[in-house]
């Protein structure tokens, strides 16, 4: 059952990364790595990061414990999304409003005259807050259903929403083309609002919301205490949950803040390389680690622990296996990938280059950054949310210590290395949280040996094909073949 839900997350990832990257290689394409891509950029990553933290699990880990635990299931998660989204809708008109304020903020390095440029972007991007946390909170009740193919494949609608207004506006004003890609992120979220409906029809949620409605209305006061407590206790746990299930999201948005006091470009470079280094990340760590959580949550509430540890031994078994795989790969073809995906229009020779140097810096954290994915759901199912968002501000802070160290002489690339070095500390914590000692118990010697030798043949293989490549490039230039 497990692979089953680990294939439906994992095809729905691929098929968005997949959709994603043509959306990134129109916007390379079309804005290049100039001001104004890195004016969307910014004033789309807050929604963005809104977004990889709710829909990759933060919301999902801290609300799945509190809603399986709920003795009125309908009252509380109509409690949820009623403060959710009236909390939302204030965010969005305050930022609306005082969008010059809140621009200055996520691009504090930027010139007055951009600023002045990204203020109104900003201010449209942040409407698609409220969208993202529609469709992941629909996205978590099916998954409790384990109903996962609508949270998997719905992201999409986004890519190919903005994919659309690209197509449609490239032969605008740079700043048109900015604007109308701002609108598709909005007509994309509504997409996938309303692709929950009939899941939602069919597996009987709408009746709950309706019980839900009539409880909070008619509730007696001791249902009434009840339903506030188990309220109370999940609001309790849940910044805690996001701060310490998004250590990969929240350490990018630092970098695209310290990148703004870079070179123009230098916040381009950190979001293509980034984007390339999620899909694996997305692919094998978050498509697990969503797929196993509710049958860990379960494990645990109903004592099974050998139950859960072996759960997790075979996805850290799987995903240390894939990611070094990924790594190793993508360091050997680093260059080759980002001049396959990028290199056209307004993105030349030299920013190919600096951009591969950011995704090699990158790929240095990815098998940490997975492995503590997986490895932050003991926590999280034995409700330790704020254990969790401790060790995630320890590893934060450490890699912002170095980006600040390292910027003076690595640039873009400081601070992708420094993201790394953080995931390392984080899984190291998390591992000590999870204990050292079980941990070691879960490793099976003949298949490290196993693992080890797989990585020689690969990097040997990737070495001969690389050399290939290069001479077989070099063969099709001499003769002007291309």
């Amino acid at each position: 059952m497990l692979k089953k839900f680990f294939l439906t997350n994992s095809s729905g990832i691929l098929c968005s990364r997949v959709a994603g990257f043509v959306r990134d290689l129109l916007s390379a394409s079309v804005l290049g790595s100039g001001l104004y891509s890195d004016i969307f950029f910014v004033a789309f990553k807050f929604p963005n990061l809104f977004r990889r933290i709710f829909a990759e699990g933060a919301f999902s880990q801290s609300f799945l414990p509190a809603f399986i635990a709920s003795r009125y299931k309908g009252a509380f998660l109509l409690g949820i999304f009623g403060a959710f989204s009236l909390f939302l809708c204030a965010l969005v008109f305050v930022v609306s409003h005082f969008r010059l304020f809140f621009t200055k903020l996520l691009a504090f390095g930027f010139s007055p005259h951009a600023i002045a440029l990204a203020k109104d972007i900003v201010a449209i991007n942040f409407y698609y807050l409220l969208l993202v946390f529609w469709a992941t909170f629909f996205s978590t009740l099916l998954q409790y259903k384990n109903h996962f193919w609508v949270s998997a494949y719905h992201t999409i609608l986004l890519n190919l929403a903005m994919i659309c207004a690209l197509v449609w506006h490239k032969n605008d004003n740079l700043l048109e083309v900015v604007r109308a890609l701002s609108y598709g992120v909005l007509w994309g979220g509504c997409a996938q609002v309303c692709l929950h409906f009939y899941p939602l029809y069919k597996l009987g949620f709408f009746r709950l919301f309706a019980i839900g409605a009539h409880s909070l209305l008619h509730a007696k006061s001791a249902q009434k205490a009840t339903i506030k407590q188990e309220r109370g206790h999940f609001f309790r746990q849940f910044l805690p949950s996001v701060l310490g299930n998004s250590a990969s999201q929240i350490s990018a948005f630092i970098d695209t803040l310290l990148a703004s006091f870079l070179a123009t470009g230098s916040i381009s470079y950190l979001y293509y390389a980034n984007r390339i280094f999620q899909l694996p990340l997305a692919l094998f760590a978050i498509a697990t680690s969503t797929a196993l959580f509710p049958t860990i949550a379960r494990a645990i509430k109903n004592k099974e622990h050998d139950k859960a540890i072996a759960h997790l031994k075979q996805a850290f078994e799987f995903l240390t296996a894939m990611l070094l795989i990924c790594t190793l790969g993508g360091v050997f073809l680093a260059k080759d990938i980002i001049t396959l995906l990028f290199e056209r229009g307004q993105f030349g020779a030299q920013d190919v280059e600096q951009c591969s140097k950011v995704f090699c810096a990158y790929l240095v954290g990815l098998a940490p950054f997975g492995v503590a994915k997986i490895f932050a759901l003991w926590l999280y199912a034995h409700k330790e949310q704020g254990r969790a968002a401790k060790i995630t501000l320890i590893s934060l802070v450490f890699g912002t210590l170095c980006s600040l160290a390292l910027m003076p002489t690595l640039h873009a690339s400081a601070l992708a290395l420094s993201s790394s070095l953080s995931g390392f500390l984080l899984c190291g914590l998390y591992l000590r949280a999870f204990g050292f000692k079980r941990f070691l118990g879960m490793i099976s010697l003949s298949k490290v040996a196993f693992l080890g030798l797989l990585l020689a043949f690969e990097a040997v293989v990737l070495a001969l094909f690389v050399e290939v490549l290069q001479t077989f490039k070099a063969w099709i230039f001499l003769h002007h073949l291309f």
